[in-house]
């Protein structure tokens, strides 16, 4: 007994001490999942850019810690995806007009963001859901039925993380047939929660419905009505809904009136209002006066 003792005394210290880590990991990971508000109501998009980056990369290495950790990669799916948008997709079409290979390069680190979160989206839905994946590929709108109203959060930011990497991604006919597989995860999301987020599924529709292949009626007018319950279910508060129908309805349409008056509602917008949606707001309220400062080359002719 005593020549065993000491064996079961490092036995009882080593479980113990990977279990205070296992709790400690979960603990600040659950923090870290949580820890959206923070970002969201800061008035310095700037400060949120360069600090988002340690962000992430602590979160990829408490993933590789506990890969099954939900919250975790929920929060790597939205806050790749968010960087990817809200900053290094802007400065690629800010840097085109001056510099085409700068901005190639820009958006094909963007694309590499995009499907780095939808690969953290689809590992959280396969938690849930063993085989998840591979019954997506094979038939998308039937193997989209076993999510649940919990699952909302990681369709739609998969289905966005996806859809954005195919947005840009016009030279890779490989992942736009994806397009199916990013239209069950939405469609889905919509079913089960059109209010999500304040309309953020019918934020991410107003622009989708441009591009879905055989669905009946006007794509424009199927994209106005989901502007319609977005403008609704954010109340108006967010500037959003109105950059994403002028890019994806009136610059189209060559409609330049409709365009400026929905860029100048965007920037009415006051991002103070609503904190919550604060920086979302400068975010999309900086597209807007970038893209106004281009309707010269973005809508040809007076465009009554």
């Amino acid at each position: 007994m005593r020549r065993l003792m000491p064996g079961l005394i490092l036995l009882v210290i080593f479980v113990g001490g990977c279990s205070v880590k296992k709790i400690a990991i979960n603990k600040l990971g659950d923090a870290l999942a949580g820890g959206g508000t923070t970002f969201s109501s800061d008035d310095d998009p700037d400060l949120v850019r360069d600090a988002i980056p340690f962000s992430l990369k602590l979160m990829e290495s408490l993933l590789a810690e506990n890969p099954k950790h939900k919250g975790l990669l929920l929060a790597a799916t939205s806050g790749f995806t968010q960087y990817a948008v809200a900053f290094i997709q802007q400065e690629a079409d800010e840097t085109e007009p001056q510099d085409f290979e700068a901005s190639l390069a820009l958006k094909g680190r963007a694309r590499r963001m995009y499907l780095r979160a939808r690969n953290y989206g689809l590992r959280g839905l396969e938690i849930q859901h063993p085989g998840f994946e591979q019954s997506l590929r094979a038939q998308p709108a039937s193997a989209v039925m076993v999510a649940r109203a919990a699952e909302v959060p990681l369709l739609y930011w998969t289905a966005a993380a996806w859809g954005s990497a195919i947005g840009i991604s016009k030279d890779d006919p490989e992942l736009i047939g994806d397009l199916p597989m990013v239209e069950a995860l939405i469609d889905r999301a919509l079913q089960l929660n059109e209010a999500f987020d304040n309309g953020a599924i019918h934020s991410f529709l107003i622009s989708y419905e441009m591009a879905r292949q055989g669905a009946a009626g006007d794509p424009a007018e199927r994209a106005r009505k989901h502007f319609e319950r977005a403008m609704e279910l954010s109340g108006g508060d967010q500037a959003g809904p109105l950059v994403s129908l002028a890019e994806a309805v009136s610059i189209p349409n060559q409609d330049r009136k409709e365009f400026e008056s929905l860029m100048n509602r965007a920037l009415k917008v006051d991002p103070d209002k609503k904190p919550e949606y604060r920086l979302a707001n400068l975010v999309s309220q900086r597209r807007a006066r970038w893209l106004l400062g281009r309707v010269e080359d973005l809508i040809l002719g007076p465009g009554e």
